[in-house]
């Protein structure tokens, strides 16, 4: 499954595991729009889906890698160090469900400023 985030300075895709439970529930909400914030090298949104955390969930992960945070019903999408980052590591706040990653280039999420409008959208194949 794929889908496009678009921002004012920008757009990338992203490939999702479509059967992870998260992911299903993410593709049910979509189309959705959200407000961007920033947290040192990740983008981060809400996007009033709530669900539990799945039992892969992990907290360091690769730079471009689609994660949900389930304690802020957001998708976080990490392209660099964070402030708990231990050296180049991309640290999350918490644990976070694992749906995919981002397709190309992450560090074009360096363009999303805080308070930028965000949408997501499904990929129609």
């Amino acid at each position: 499954m794929q889908i496009r985030i678009s921002w004012p300075a920008g757009n990338i895709t992203a490939t999702l595991d479509a059967s992870t439970p998260t992911t299903q529930a993410l593709a049910k909400a979509l189309p959705l729009a959200s407000t961007a914030r920033t947290w040192g090298e990740e983008v981060y949104f809400d996007t009033g889906v709530a669900v539990s955390r799945e039992t892969d969930a992990r907290q360091v992960v690769e730079p471009g890698t689609v994660a949900f945070w389930t304690d802020g019903d957001a998708l976080a999408l990490p392209y660099g160090p964070t402030p708990i980052s231990r050296g180049d590591e991309c640290r999350l706040a918490s644990p976070c469900n694992i749906l995919g990653s981002v397709d190309g280039d992450a560090g074009l999420l360096a363009t999303v400023r805080s308070g930028d409008p965000v949408r997501v959208e499904l990929i129609e194949e």
